[in-house]
């Protein structure tokens, strides 16, 4: 269980963070960008929730704790030392993913196919969905890219990658069910 009594500890203020098992690092490290990104989409998502009702904002609220289960999987190195931790680490798991592909599904099953590119907009919600869909695609590739140099979970890729998509489904329900998509009309304002 986590307890903050005191918000601030002056030991970051040399440029140096806290990893989940202790370790430190500078701010600027892969794994702390990748994190950190995952907690900027956190606050982008609670903007959308703003706007967001019903089923749409049950799993919105599901999807903010799965990014926080996300920040615990990430900011965690060395998987390979998980079973000599002191409490088991938090991972990402299969399930999750299963879970965004059953909602995505559900969602897209109602919506007439693509013929065109869309613009992010529309409604509000949709608006703030697309705005998601960009970050998490951001905090994909900045997960990817710490994988090239230390282990990260695959699942914590595939999540991300699963659920920019979600957002991008969402987004068009959100507009009417894709009837009020801003559509891309290419070379319109040459």
């Amino acid at each position: 269980m986590v307890v903050l009594n005191k918000i601030y500890t002056r030991t970051g203020d040399k440029g140096e963070t806290a990893l989940g098992d202790g370790s430190r690092v500078a701010k600027h490290s892969a794994r702390v960008n990748a994190y950190g990104t995952v907690d900027e989409l956190n606050s982008v998502v609670g903007l959308a929730r703003l706007h967001a009702t019903g089923p749409v904002d049950e799993s919105l609220s599901r999807i903010q704790n799965d990014l926080f289960d996300l920040g615990a999987d990430l900011c965690r190195p060395e998987m390979e030392k998980d079973a000599e931790a002191e409490y088991p680490p938090l991972r990402m798991a299969p399930g999750q993913v299963d879970r965004l592909e059953a909602e995505i599904d559900a969602m897209n099953k109602d919506l007439d196919p693509l013929r065109s590119f869309i613009l992010p907009g529309g409604s509000p919600l949709s608006a703030h969905l697309h705005q998601c869909r960009t970050v998490s695609r951001r905090a994909e590739r900045l997960t990817v890219e710490l994988s090239t140099v230390e282990g990260v979970n695959a699942a914590a890729i595939t999540y991300l990658n699963r659920l920019s998509d979600w957002f991008f489904v969402a987004a068009r329900m959100a507009n009417n069910g894709g009837k009020d998509d801003v559509l891309w009309v290419p070379g319109a304002n040459r």
